[in-house]
Formats: C-alpha cells, sequence, structure tokens
C-alpha cells in the first residue's frame, strides 16, 4: 500500500476561504505548500496551526497577477520539496487566489478588466501550466469559481465572467490532461462570509440579508462550508469526479 504523504499546493491561503481549504486539507493527512500575497503574519498562523494538525506547511509570498514570478516560484517550491521529500513532485493545485470586483457593466475601466483578467484568468492558466511537469500521475486540480458564473448580480459581469472562463478552461484540462490519470474540477461558492472584498458580503447587512432570502438554506455561506469540499476532491474517495462544476452555495437562486 502507498503510504508516501500526498502535498498540495493553495494559492490565496493566509485568509478566508483559502486558509480553510489548507486546513481542511492538512485534516486530511495532506502537507500544504499556500501561497499569500502580502500578509506574512497571518500565513505565518496557518502554517503554525497546519502543523499543530501533525502535517509539513510552508508559505510563499506570491502575487498571482504577475505571471513572470511563476516560474521563481516553482522553482523555489520544487528546490524545498526535493530538499525535504526527496522529490520535486506534488499532487494538488487549488487554484483560489483572487480579488473581487464590484462594478458595474458599463463603468468599468478597460484597467480594472485586465486585473480581474490577470489574477481570476492569466494567472490561473500560467501557473497551472508551470507547475504541471511536477505533478505526479493521479494528481488533481481544482479550480475555485463562483455562483456569479451561474447567476447574475449587479457589479459582477467582469468578475463572473472571468469565472465563467475559467469553468470552460477546467473542462479542458481534464480532457487533456486525461492520458496522466490527472483530474480537473470546479468548486464554485455562493456567497461567503469572509473579509473578501473588504468583507461586503460579512458586514453589510442589506446585502447578507439579500442572500440569505435567496438561498434555499436560508443563509449566507462560511468558510467551512467550502474548504472540506475542496479537501474531499482531493482524497481517493473522488478519484472518478473529473470535468464537473460543483457549486457550494446553499442552494442559491434555484
Amino acid at each position: 500500500m502507498e503510504t508516501r504523504t500526498k502535498i498540495a499546493i493553495v494559492t490565496g491561503g493566509s485568509r478566508g476561504l483559502g486558509r480553510n481549504m489548507a486546513i481542511s486539507l492538512a485534516q486530511k493527512g495532506i502537507d500544504v505548500i499556500f501561497t499569500y500575497n502580502s500578509n506574512k503574519e497571518k500565513a505565518d498562523e496557518v502554517v503554525a496551526e497546519i502543523k499543530s494538525l501533525g502535517q509539513k506547511a510552508i508559505a510563499y509570498q506570491l502575487n498571482t497577477a504577475n505571471v513572470s514570478s511563476f516560474e521563481g516560484f516553482i522553482k523555489e517550491a520544487t528546490q524545498h520539496l526535493e530538499e525535504n521529500t526527496g522529490s520535486p513532485n506534488f499532487d494538488f493545485l487549488i487554484n483560489n487566489a483572487g480579488t473581487a470586483l464590484y462594478s458595474n457593466f458599463e463603468d468599468t475601466t478597460e484597467e480594472q478588466v485586465d486585473e480581474v483578467f490577470n489574477i481570476h484568468y492569466k494567472g490561473v492558466f500560467f501557473l497551472t501550466q508551470k507547475a504541471l511537469p511536477f505533478m505526479n500521475e493521479g494528481g488533481r486540480i481544482i479550480n475555485i469559481s463562483s455562483g456569479l458564473a451561474r447567476f447574475s448580480f449587479n457589479g459582477s459581469s467582469a468578475y463572473g465572467s472571468m469565472k465563467g472562463a475559467i469553468e470552460v478552461l477546467t473542462r479542458y484540462l481534464a480532457k487533456e490532461l486525461g492520458p496522466r490519470k490527472i483530474a480537473a474540477n470546479i468548486v464554485a461558492p455562493g456567497a461567503i462570509e469572509t473579509d473578501f472584498g473588504g468583507g461586503h458580503v460579512r458586514d453589510n447587512k442589506e446585502v447578507n440579508n439579500q442572500v440569505a432570502s435567496v438561498t434555499a438554506l436560508g443563509r449566507v455561506g462560511l468558510p467551512d462550508d467550502i474548504g472540506g469540499v475542496v479537501a474531499f476532491l482531493c482524497t481517493d474517495e473522488a478519484r472518478w469526479i473529473n470535468g464537473q462544476r460543483i457549486e457550494v452555495s446553499g442552494g442559491m437562486m434555484l
């Protein structure tokens, strides 16, 4: 039986959903490499929490909008793995890092669209491409989308459409990487109470109540509702799930 500890890379793992994903993976016995954009203190807290669960963890600073930095990040991470495990390879890639944009279509600028594109599509595309040579056969790619790729709220045209593009890309990854037994899936959260977008859903009571009113289960989502689903997709029980979009929204906008 295989006893090697599996390893996941999570982008944007220092806070919010990414933090919950990283910890949920550790709870499944998976070691974690994750990235953070600017808050090293929060990243160090997540590293310590994962280590307290008996798993290994390390955090790297990475701006996922800056494609030119990816080669250096992958080199640093794989060298770390080579030195500590005897192999530069890993098993799971969770493309989670992102930022919010609330802007009506008529008011959205070219600069804003470029920024959302770089983070939510171009960054995911090329980080995955750079990481693939080091992904073990039978690995998993999990791209984080949004309920906003299925339903529409004013002010999310750029963000929602980029997430829609990621959903199409994920199906292509599932198709093209099949010969390596690598599965690719989407997890699409609904509205979640985090600091994402400046706490837009968490701290704005009107928005929070509106979301709860259109959710079948009657409340806004929490990070704990999401991380376990991502971790499950990295287990052997999920081996036959491929090319799928799994919305985790409590039944928003049914």
